[in-house]
């Protein structure tokens, strides 16, 4: 009966705190890598921070595609101050930022994922919500 109270308390407590997330905040934690995290091989740093940031999963797809902004914080909150694309309402950064754009290799959809790394020099389209990024919508090499 212990183990069951306890276990069940467990599992409470990782609900509560995925449900204390803000949207920033799951913004934060699957996109934004400032300064850039070393990994023992640089090959490894997608399946490591996907991991790592609980963005793939045991029992969970892996993900086909995430990218990580090696820029601050502020500099995409910032992106929310400027005029959204008429076309699609996302905000883009002013200027390029260096990111790691992640694909998944291979046709595996179930983990272990392994994953392709590229590195990047591009504005970040981000969608906002009360002045803060809550999506990333995509990259581009130049301004849009």
């Amino acid at each position: 009966m212990a183990s069951w109270v306890l276990c069940m308390t467990l599992v409470l407590a990782a609900l509560a705190g995925a449900l204390g997330e803000t949207h920033y905040e799951k913004f934060l934690r699957q996109h934004v890598d400032n300064p850039r995290t070393p990994t023992l091989a640089a090959h490894r740093y997608c399946e490591t921070m996907l991991a790592r940031r609980q963005v793939t999963a045991p029992g969970r797809p892996c993900k086909p595609s995430n990218t990580f902004v090696h820029a601050p914080a502020a500099d995409l909150v910032a992106a929310c101050s400027q005029a959204p694309d008429p076309a699609t309402g996302f905000h883009s950064t002013p200027s390029a930022m260096s990111l790691t754009a992640c694909r998944l290799r291979g046709g595996n959809t179930r983990p272990p994922c392994a994953y392709r790394a590229r590195q990047l020099q591009h504005h970040v389209r981000v969608a906002c919500r009360d002045g803060l990024p809550v999506h990333l919508a995509g990259t581009s090499a130049g301004p849009q």
